[in-house]
């Protein structure tokens, strides 16, 4: 029996995938657990319709990401941070504080979740921070450390 996935199943597939399965897991377990629904052409058409608007709504998003990524890269961020008289900062860089400088100086909400600090900031200089969005994409943002 053909029945189309509505959640995923372990050992079985992913939501909105169409599987083969004996017709007794599908009629005692499946179905009434809602975890899949028969596939009659009403509901493979329900399917394709809801894959081409994701589809649409992927598109849209990955336009949006790379728009990000782009204004990211156009210039590096400044952090300010206190520092002692040889140059080296009190305590050290952290990606809220990443997080803030491209929201105050990009105009991006990125959560700090997402943000990756390379190497340790602990002097003035010039850094880098990977941010991942998710989906194979990520970036390496330039940053620079300078004195209040």
């Amino acid at each position: 029996m053909q029945v189309i996935l509505i959640q995923d199943v372990d050992h079985l597939g992913q939501s909105s995938e169409l599987v083969n399965v004996k017709n007794g897991y599908a009629r005692n377990y499946l179905i009434p657990r809602k975890f899949a629904v028969e596939a009659n052409p009403s509901n493979l058409k329900q399917m394709e319709e809801k894959l081409k608007v994701k589809g649409k709504k992927e598109a849209a998003m990955l336009a949006e990401v790379n728009k990000v990524i782009a204004v990211l890269k156009e210039s590096p961020l400044k952090i300010g941070a206190k520092t002692g008289t040889s140059g080296k900062i009190f305590g050290t860089v952290t990606a809220l504080q990443i997080a803030r400088a491209i929201r105050d100086q990009k105009g991006y909400e990125i959560d700090r979740k997402r943000i990756t600090i390379v190497d340790d900031v602990k002097e003035l200089g010039s850094y880098k921070a990977t941010i991942d969005f998710g989906n194979g994409k990520s970036t390496e943002v330039e940053f620079e450390v300078v004195g209040e």
